[in-house]
């Protein structure tokens, strides 16, 4: 399963020296009931296995490692994670997990852009000073007009 290795790398839930806390975005929603989730060094909602909040992971840690971009409605991925070859290549076959993960996340993405647009413009100002992104071949760009 392409998602297992997150579990043993968790480089995505750390912060490098010299960077600042990273300060999670969290859509209206999650606010309500995580308040704020905020990386000094690692997350303190990483266990031994993942993420122990499960169905309660914020949106924007489920997009990961890809970001999008509302202005330009394109996604990008974070060329420091190593699942960048393997996802990239799935996405080559409809039914692949990085096909579906993708479609998956082009969908929440097309509600948050009408419920909470503020969240995806904060997202990706985060995403963009903490990872460095890449164009994602392969991508398909959510519809014209819902996003």
């Amino acid at each position: 399963m392409l998602f297992d290795h997150c579990a043993q790398c968790q480089r995505c839930c750390h912060v490098d020296p010299g960077f600042p806390p990273l300060e999670v975005t969290l859509t209206k929603q999650e606010k309500k009931g995580l308040g704020s989730v905020c990386i000094e060094n690692s997350c303190e909602h990483l266990g031994a296995t993942g993420c122990t909040l499960g169905d309660a992971k914020p949106f924007s840690c489920k997009l990961y490692p890809l970001a999008f971009n509302p202005k330009t409605k394109a996604f990008f991925f974070d060329t420091d994670c190593p699942l960048m070859p393997a996802y990239q290549s799935q996405l080559q076959d409809p039914a692949s997990e990085a096909s579906n993960h993708l479609r998956h996340m082009s969908e929440i993405v097309q509600g948050l852009a009408t419920s909470d647009p503020q969240f995806l413009r904060a997202n990706y100002r985060i995403d963009s000073y903490y990872f460095d992104l890449a164009p994602l071949e392969g991508a398909q760009s959510p519809k014209k007009g819902r996003v």
